[in-house]
């Protein structure tokens, strides 16, 4: 189970540093994208096949972003806390072809979402579960997105609250200030409603909950 992007810069950084990056970069060359990305790419190709523009928010090495390029979709802004996993992203584009098409942007997306520009489709793929104030996240998110809203997050369960509890106490013993999260899907699903969206689909794993949203205009 891994997380994807953090609210400041230095502790993603320190969490999604270089050697992780590189071991991302090759895992997605050996295995392509995993499951709950698969999940995730498939709810948005259900309803958009191809094309639109992109915000691929806490978005790695760019696994999400690269799938969907090659679907047609693009322009894409990847943006992301962590400058390793944004200057692996940024190479592995070259490798692909996708340089022209793609913006990447360094920095904790609350913080300059209003110097990025709208997009059909807001991705955020393990990335809530960074962020103590998700209220804050899917309230930028929701306004910059134009028609879909798909993103996950850790389920509510007891497994997953203990693991991710164990998680947080070896990093505090180890001095990372870096966090995750499992916060309400009931909220987050009633925040989203309340912002026009509408959930029209959801997929899980055992760890993952991946939900695509559609704005109320767009349907």
């Amino acid at each position: 189970m891994q997380c994807c992007s953090g609210t400041a810069c230095a502790a993603a950084e320190r969490q999604f540093g270089p050697e992780v990056a590189w071991r991302d970069i090759q895992r997605y060359h050996r295995k392509g994208p995993d499951a709950a990305t698969r999940a995730l790419l498939s709810g948005i190709r259900a309803v958009m096949p191809t094309g639109g523009s992109l915000l691929d928010v806490g978005g790695g090495v760019g696994v999400v972003t690269f799938e969907l390029l090659a679907d047609g979709f693009g322009p894409a802004t990847l943006v992301d806390g962590s400058p390793s996993y944004v200057k692996a992203a940024s190479v592995e584009a070259e490798r692909l072809g996708h340089s022209s098409r793609l913006h990447f942007v360094v920095g904790d997306f609350t913080g300059i979402a209003t110097k990025i520009e709208p997009a059909d489709v807001v991705t955020m793929h393990r990335v809530i579960c960074c962020y103590p104030d998700w209220t804050a996240l899917l309230g930028k998110a929701t306004q910059l997105s134009g028609r879909l809203l798909a993103f996950s997050y850790p389920r509510d369960e007891w497994y997953v609250r203990s693991w991710v509890r164990l998680d947080s106490l070896r990093r505090r013993l180890f001095g990372n200030t870096f966090r995750t999260f499992v916060h309400s899907a009931v909220a987050m699903d009633d925040c989203i409603v309340s912002a026009g969206f509408d959930r029209i689909t959801r997929q899980q794993t055992p760890f993952w909950c991946v939900d695509v949203y559609a704005t109320r205009r767009s349907v």
